[in-house]
């Protein structure tokens, strides 16, 4: 009796898992239960050729972590030294290597050669000489066995291997002590005891966690793509049809009857159908699929941790759109990654990097990794603006005490300029004219800034202080017109502007001139190059002009108005009226790519004409 009981309550089991699904492959409750997914080598590597989500997912973030690479802080002549010795030794595509590999297989390590002999001894930087370094070798945890785990808490290497051994196949060549190598992860393990030693104490494939995430998100599209295939089905319904299958010579004379019908569609866009046959359209509705794609890929990309616009290579759309600041945060993570995990396992090499580039080692010299989010146009012309204002601002204004010594402000914003790239070219002219700091004091410039000023020009100053707001135009003229008349010849114009400027604000509104203030520079020189377009502009498009770019106008342009100059147009575009109506062909003109001088700023009222 008690046997029965056990096969009904086993029966009773079975149906009731047969019901549920509980207890198989398709279990409900499944996703509850944590597994170690194994990813051998082979299917590493075939993921990583033969996908493009898992390729993206290993390269992306090792890419952006080294493509600014660094600034080292240094004398002129020593950055040159350190940096062709970073080309000769090629560190920059070196540590790309390592991260890539150590990404995809767990480990990776880059080995700093110098010639000794035992490289089982510990790497002493102090003895690297100029050229020290002969290479710099990528080797990934298939080839770098780890050895015996460090237990002496006294240790630097606490809790990592004591020793490498470089293996060819089962052979072990040499052991390499971890001072000689610059060791990067993918995913790092939590506690190398509770995993064990061996090859699993370098850590886990960034692929191994995300997987399956990958596999859900490849097949929704694959099974997305196969249904493209039945997006139109036709029904045709013919009478006695499952009766009449039976015989051979029906089911002969239905299949040429519907070849028939549908070469006759397909040519003449006639179905053919005997009079007791219904024919059917059906379409398959794709409408939601794109959402469910986008959903798994989301997931993807919350498991890699990487932006769906940095991985998908897509720009985010809609009303809750935070491409940028996803990407920002994506920097930001990347940015601590350089410093808590890249910068303290590139020490050593960088150390013997200094010492194999000068022959010694400065203390003061040390590096910063470059910012990995790049500025708009638009903001660094915005932090040019606040440093040259804040500059101002500590140099005076001529009738109160600087905040601090003119040449040591001279010398701070030169340094901030040539590291930020505000002013191109700018270092090679400090290297041609000097700082200001060494610039020899003119004896009548002294005495004129010691000097009282005359009592005329004193009682000019009180009238400008004093004097009522007015209309404002102001304009930069063409000092190198010659150059452009020869360019505009050649283009075909013939009636060319006699005073090539450029307008800088155009203001019917009474505004306080001294208030606006003038620029820094006297004479300004737009390089060879840059953006450079022609356009018919006014109303009625007679005037042609070529537009120029250059960010000393736009601030100056946004300054003035900020002063409370009006202007009469939705946006400021520097440019150069060429010629004032005539017949041209714009298509057919080149705009013009010399260099554009321009002198002083020129103050007027504005005319009726």
């Amino acid at each position: 009796m008690g046997a029965v009981v056990n096969f009904v309550g086993y029966l009773a089991d079975n149906l009731t898992n047969l019901v549920s699904r509980m207890g198989t492959d398709r279990d409900k409750a499944a996703s509850s239960y944590y597994a170690v997914p194994i990813l051998t080598d082979e299917q590493l590597l075939n993921a990583y050729r033969g996908a493009w989500l898992p390729r993206k997912i290993v390269d992306i973030p090792a890419f952006d972590s080294v493509r600014a690479w660094r600034d080292w802080q240094a004398e002129a002549n020593q950055i040159e030294a350190i940096e062709a010795e970073e080309r000769r030794l090629d560190v920059q595509g070196k540590v790309l290597e390592a991260r890539i590999k150590a990404r995809l297989w767990g480990g990776a390590a880059i080995h700093i050669g110098t010639g000794d002999q035992n490289l089982a001894e510990p790497l002493d930087v102090e003895r690297v000489r100029k050229q020290g370094i002969r290479h710099l070798t990528v080797l990934t945890r298939r080839v770098l066995k780890a050895g015996e785990i460090d237990r002496d808490v006294e240790s630097e290497f606490y809790g990592r291997p004591k020793v490498y051994q470089l293996t060819t196949g089962d052979k072990v060549q040499v052991d390499i002590h971890p001072s000689r190598l610059v060791i990067f992860s993918g995913n790092p393990q939590p506690d190398v005891d509770l995993i064990g030693g061996g090859d699993l104490a370098w850590g886990d494939s960034v692929l191994l966690s995300v997987m399956e995430a990958i596999k859900q998100a490849d097949g929704t599209a694959a099974n997305i793509a196969s249904l493209v295939f039945e997006a139109k089905i036709d029904i045709i319904r013919v009478p006695n049809f499952m009766a009449s299958l039976g015989k051979d010579e029906y089911q002969n004379k239905i299949i040429n009857r519907y070849a028939l019908a549908n070469t006759a569609k397909g040519i003449n866009g006639t179905l053919l159908l005997d009079k007791e046959e219904e024919y059917e359209s059906k379409s398959a509705n794709f409408s939601t699929l794109p959402d469910v794609l986008d959903r798994f890929l989301q997931i993807v990309s919350g498991a890699a941790d990487i932006p769906a616009t940095r991985l998908l290579g897509q720009s985010p759309a809609g009303m809750n759109a935070t491409g940028e600041s996803d990407l920002r945060n994506y920097y930001d993570r990347l940015s601590s990654e350089q410093s808590i995990i890249m910068t303290p396992a590139m020490h050593r090499m960088d150390e013997a990097l200094i010492r194999s580039a000068l022959g010694s080692r400065p203390t003061d010299i040390y590096y910063e990794w470059a910012p990995l989010w790049q500025m708009s146009d638009k903001e660094k012309a915005d932090i040019f603006k606040l440093k040259a204002d804040a500059a101002r601002a500590i140099a005076g204004n001529g009738q109160s005490q600087p905040l601090m010594p003119i040449d040591a402000l001279s010398d701070a914003l030169v340094n901030a300029f040539v590291e930020d790239g505000s002013l191109p070219g700018l270092e090679a002219a400090i290297d041609e004219y000097g700082r200001l700091s060494e610039q020899e004091e003119d004896e009548v410039d002294v005495a004129a800034a010691v000097a009282p000023l005359p009592a005329p020009v004193q009682r000019m100053q009180r009238a400008a202080n004093d004097a009522a707001p007015r209309t404002l135009y102001v304009r930069r003229d063409v000092l190198n017109r010659a150059e452009i008349v020869r360019w505009a010849k050649s283009q075909g114009f013939t009636d060319i502007v006699p005073d090539l400027h450029v307008t800088i604000a155009y203001s019917r509104e009474p505004v306080d001139w001294f208030k606006v203030g003038t620029s820094w520079s006297e004479k300004l020189e737009i390089a060879v190059g840059g953006p450079r377009q022609i356009e018919r502009l006014g109303e009625d498009g007679r005037y042609v002009a070529l537009l120029i770019t250059a960010n000393e106008l736009v601030w100056r342009n946004r300054e003035i108005r900020e002063a409370g100059a009006s202007w009469d147009w939705p946006e400021y575009q520097p440019h150069i009226s060429i010629q004032i109506g005539g017949d041209i062909d714009l298509s057919k003109v080149e705009p013009y790519q010399g260099r554009i001088v321009l002198g002083p700023e020129i103050f007027e009222e504005v005319k009726a004409d």
